[in-house]
């Protein structure tokens, strides 16, 4: 049985979303990214959603082939790649993409059957150094790659900005110009942009861009606004109100009394905690939404409540409570809980209540 939490997805938000990033990247195509179920949306929910999206992108395998087994054709990139000799077989039977990033892929390359025809992404470190081969050695991977005979032709060019969330950072020029001095002159196809750079940077707008965040309506960049970059919020958080009290002048509330009322205070008591996916650090203050009006959370986050404010609001036991959505963005509530949305919205799990709109 679900819980009274309820994380209420509006697929039309999520439809505007994709096209927002086409109208920012009109000669691109979007590959969706769609990993970790979706960044909390449900997976193949969002690909029903984004079923007009060029291609879909995911973290491993097993979400490639979920995606796979319910009978969605679109190009898809496995951002991991394979591991191991048994998934780079199934990335060939399944029409997978494989991001090639590391040597040991190589040598799996090597000792593969004749039979094996496997689509590629030759990922190059510009300047991330999490996952890539050293930008240097473009033009040697792509001439043995495009040539190997497991690799079905044209192996495609991507990379990965670490700061394009910061538009003021020269970092990411640096990466830009990176990409495009060792890859020039390549004939292949190229992905670099994610969400930040598809809003910031124009230059990453290649043949492909990989719109993650900003598919669920909330900024990449940090102290971002997501209205603003045109987004739509897709998941409001919201849990009923269960309890009503006034407490004292003096008396504190919650786990650790780390809140004390300066004054008689009414407050509710919302059927929401960190089991649902809200964030157990969000402090005094962190925003929410009820009867048109915003307010605020009291004292620390429990497992399955929290204590809001409810000085000069009306409310009666019932009431929804929107603890993110379309009038609190998530955003806001990850700069209080001094996170990201992105964490946060994963959070929201298997307990909570989905609904699609």
């Amino acid at each position: 049985m679900k819980r009274s939490a309820r994380a209420i997805i509006d697929t039309s938000a999520l439809r505007h979303n994709l096209s927002r990033c086409r109208e920012v990247a009109p000669n691109s195509l979007a590959m969706a990214v769609i990993k970790a179920d979706a960044y909390g949306h449900n997976m193949l929910k969002t690909a029903e959603t984004l079923s007009h999206a060029n291609g879909f992108a995911v973290s491993c395998i097993t979400e490639a082939l979920e995606l796979r087994q319910a009978r969605f054709i679109h190009p898809i990139l496995v951002l991991q790649g394979f591991q191991t000799m048994q998934g780079m077989k199934a990335m060939a039977e399944h029409r997978l993409r494989a991001v090639v990033h590391d040597r040991y892929q190589l040598e799996l390359l090597e000792s593969a059957p004749p039979s094996i025809k496997l689509d590629i992404a030759i990922k190059l470190d510009t300047g991330m150094h999490r996952l890539g081969f050293p930008i240097e050695q473009a033009w040697t991977l792509f001439e043995r790659l495009s040539k190997h005979p497991n690799i079905k032709p044209t192996p495609w060019l991507m990379t990965h900005m670490a700061c394009a969330d910061e538009p003021g950072n020269s970092h990411t020029q640096q990466q830009i110009d990176r990409f495009e001095k060792y890859t020039d002159g390549l004939q292949a196809p190229r992905s670099i942009g994610n969400s930040a750079s598809i809003l910031a940077w124009p230059q990453t707008h290649v043949n492909w861009v990989r719109p993650g965040i900003m598919l669920y309506g909330s900024s990449p960049f940090s102290h971002g606004n997501a209205r603003r970059d045109g987004l739509e919020a897709v998941m409001t958080l919201t849990a009923p109100l269960i309890s009503i009290h006034t407490i004292a002048k003096g008396e504190s509330i919650g786990y650790g009394a780390s809140w004390t009322c300066p004054d008689d205070t009414r407050t509710g008591v919302v059927a929401c905690g960190y089991a649902d996916g809200y964030p157990r650090h969000a402090p005094t203050g962190t925003p929410v939404w009820i009867n048109g009006k915003e307010s605020r959370i009291l004292g620390r986050v429990s497992m399955d409540m929290v204590v809001i404010d409810l000085t000069a609001i009306e409310a009666r036991i019932g009431d929804p409570v929107e603890l993110w959505g379309k009038h609190i963005s998530v955003d806001r509530v990850a700069q209080a809980a001094g996170t990201i949305s992105y964490e946060i919205l994963c959070d929201v799990g298997g307990l909570c209540q989905h609904e699609y709109v």
